[in-house]
């Protein structure tokens, strides 16, 4: 399995391509924008200068790395050949139930079918397939290149040899997988949401400012980030839509969004994306350090 195509030039499917073309796998990195794509490398490229900067990567790997990815605007191209697909697109149900059509009709019959979703019902996407035994959830951690755990999560019909053909793979690329069963936000999210959400509460309830918030997580818990810094990081509109999955998975209150994430999230205060969420990044180099904090 050395063909690999990665749907999605964002943050985690350009990380997700760069490293599987890091570890020698042949990727297509497909999406419907070129301006994406080109971001993407753009992205890709200077990580991989950041790494050499550092001396953890050689030249000579560095341009290895870039010559095994190729992209394509046309997904049934991108597609065509590989063995394995994961699909790293915006983090909401219709459309990767749409993208998991597609793909079913463009891969071959023994092509495995991965999503990167941090939440969505893997036995719901594998559904709207003709092979839901060959499709499975791949969860990535951000930044890719970097974090070494892999959430492995198994639909209902997923196969024993589906699992164990992505387990070892996921080992191949450098990566610790752990395998968990498919639920309403997995393990990482089931916890980590919740946290975020809390200190949103703490600081729409008036308890303490952003920054004595993260500081009380940082120096008294010692997280390498605050929570708020770290909604920043994810995105807020990400952990809006995963902390929804989970409300409207579980129907538990304890799982609503925090008003105030609701509010920034529709006057487009994103994160580190936006320039703007609980830290302001607009004039300053901040977003570079957070990305820095994991090179």
């Amino acid at each position: 399995m050395k063909n690999v195509a990665v749907i999605g030039a964002g943050t985690m499917g350009n990380g997700i391509a760069h490293t599987f073309a890091q570890s020698g796998y042949k990727v297509q990195l497909v999406d419907i924008s070129q301006d994406s794509l080109d971001r993407g490398m753009a992205t890709i490229t200077k990580n991989l200068d950041r790494m050499l900067a550092k001396e953890r990567i050689s030249q000579q790997d560095k341009e290895a790395t870039l010559a095994n990815i190729t992209t394509f605007t046309n997904m049934e191209e991108g597609v065509e050949y590989a063995s394995l697909v994961v699909e790293a697109a915006t983090e909401n149900v219709d459309l990767k139930l749409k993208i998991f059509k597609q793909l079913d009709e463009a891969t071959g019959d023994d092509c495995i079918l991965a999503t990167n979703t941090s939440s969505i019902s893997i036995t719901q996407i594998a559904a709207v397939t003709k092979r839901p035994e060959q499709v499975i959830g791949m969860h990535f951690m951000n930044p890719v290149p970097i974090m070494k755990l892999v959430e492995i999560i198994r639909g209902y019909n997923t196969s024993d040899a589906t699992t164990n053909t992505i387990m070892d793979l996921s080992k191949d690329l450098g990566k610790i997988p752990v395998a968990v069963n498919d639920y309403p936000g997995f393990v990482a999210n089931r916890i980590l949401m919740p946290m975020i959400n809390e200190a949103i509460e703490t600081l729409y309830n008036g308890v303490a400012g952003v920054a004595e918030i993260d500081t009380v997580m940082k120096l008294g818990m010692a997280h390498p980030m605050g929570p708020l810094q770290l909604a920043d990081f994810i995105g807020l509109d990400v952990c809006h839509s995963i902390l929804e999955v989970m409300h409207n998975g579980y129907k538990n209150p304890k799982y609503a969004p925090c008003p105030l994430l609701v509010n920034m999230v529709r006057a487009g205060k994103l994160g580190v994306k936006s320039g703007e969420g609980f830290y302001n990044y607009a004039h300053s180099k901040k977003a570079e350090q957070v990305a820095d904090m994991f090179a």
